[in-house]
Order: C-alpha cells, then sequence, then structure tokens
C-alpha cells in the first residue's frame, strides 16, 4: 500500500495538471459503497496536501476536483441503496460483512441526518453509511445537505496536515505531521459533537412540537 501511494504521489507531483481528476477519482471510489474499503484516498491526500504546501501543485482546482468526488460518490452510494432496496444486503460482499452492515443501520437510524455527516469522518462506515440511507428511504434533500457539507470540510481537512508541515508554518513551529494529524482528528471530532448536539435538539424540538399537536 505504501508503495502505491508513493508512486502517486510521484505521478501527480510530475504531471500537476493530472493532480485534480485524480485526486477527484479517489475521493469519488472511497466515498463508493463497498469499493471505498479498498481505496486509499486518505493517505494519497495527505501525501498531496503537502504537495500544495510546497507550492508545487496549485489547490483550488485539486480542491474543487475532490469535492465533487467525494460528493459523487456519496451520491451513487445512496442512489443504488435506493434503487436496489433492502435485498443489497444479502448480496457478496455484504453478506460477508453483515454485523458491520447492522451497526451502520443502527448508527443511521439513531442519528439520521448527523450520521451522513459524521459518517464522513469515520472510516469503518465512511463507505456504507450513504448506501444505508437509500436503502431506508431518507429524503434526498436532507441527505444532499449533509453531504455536500460535509464533504466541503472533510476535504480539507485530509489536505491539512501535509500541507502545514510542508509550508513555512511547520517549518517555523518545527510541527511534524503526526501533530498535525492528530489536530485534524481533533477538529472533526469537535465538528461531530456539535452536530450530534445540533441533531439532538432539532430531535427534541420535533417531538415537543408533535405532542403539543397531539
Amino acid at each position: 500500500m505504501e508503495e502505491v501511494i508513493a508512486q502517486a504521489g510521484a505521478f501527480v507531483s510530475a504531471h500537476g495538471a493530472w493532480a485534480g481528476p485524480i485526486v477527484g477519482l479517489l475521493c469519488f471510489g472511497e466515498s463508493l459503497a463497498i469499493v471505498g474499503l479498498f481505496v486509499p484516498a486518505t493517505a494519497v491526500m495527505l501525501a498531496i496536501g503537502g504537495l500544495i504546501g510546497a507550492d508545487t501543485l496549485d489547490a483550488w482546482p485539486i480542491f474543487l476536483w475532490a469535492v465533487g468526488g467525494s460528493i459523487l460518490g456519496d451520491w451513487v452510494s445512496y442512489a443504488f441503496g435506493n434503487r436496489i432496496g433492502p435485498r443489497v444486503y444479502r448480496t457478496w460482499p455484504l453478506d460477508r460483512h453483515r454485523a458491520a452492515v447492522a451497526r451502520t443501520r443502527l448508527f443511521f437510524r439513531k442519528y439520521g441526518f448527523a450520521a451522513i455527516f459524521m459518517g464522513r469522518f469515520l472510516g469503518p462506515i465512511r463507505a456504507t453509511v450513504p448506501l444505508v440511507a437509500g436503502v431506508l428511504a431518507m429524503p434526498r434533500r436532507p441527505f444532499q445537505i449533509a453531504n455536500v457539507a460535509s464533504a466541503c470540510l472533510w476535504v480539507p481537512l485530509m489536505f491539512a496536515p501535509g500541507y502545514l508541515a510542508a509550508g513555512p508554518l511547520g517549518a517555523a513551529l518545527a510541527i511534524d505531521e503526526s501533530t498535525l494529524v492528530l489536530g485534524g482528528l481533533a477538529m472533526a471530532a469537535l465538528t461531530m459533537g456539535v452536530t450530534l448536539l445540533a441533531s439532538r435538539l432539532l430531535g427534541r424540538r420535533r417531538r415537543a412540537k408533535a405532542g403539543k399537536s397531539a
């Protein structure tokens, strides 16, 4: 895996014009149900973040490609689950990971909208939450809102450790990449906590309104 990541980084460094499409394709693959379990997009994004920080690559085109690929991957997974329905759980390879799928279903049923947002940052279930949302017929508008919002936050967080480590700030403060990775994870955890709190508050308001109307 490390060799594949190194080769991808070397290719992107030598062919900067292909950086955006390559990152977009990786993000699309990592966001796809099942396929995402085998695509090392996160590791490659950390490496490319370093190239952006070193001014080897232009940030904005890569950012747009990455966000677009992430959004499209979740959208395709949602549409696939919505079209196929519950029988997708009985197909290979999901039929061999029933416990993991069951946990994802419980996670989605418990958190709903917030599950789509948080799922982007949770590696083990990232590739299955949109699929489950489609199977359970989550309304498309809230799904797409969570899909787009989470992608716009996830992409810069994945680029940030490499970008900061390779830039002037990393050199001036002697910050190593492992510290920045932990910082990025902490930011993601804080965001997920705020999202979860907001989801619970909204749930309480909906229940209170339902109680008043009953």
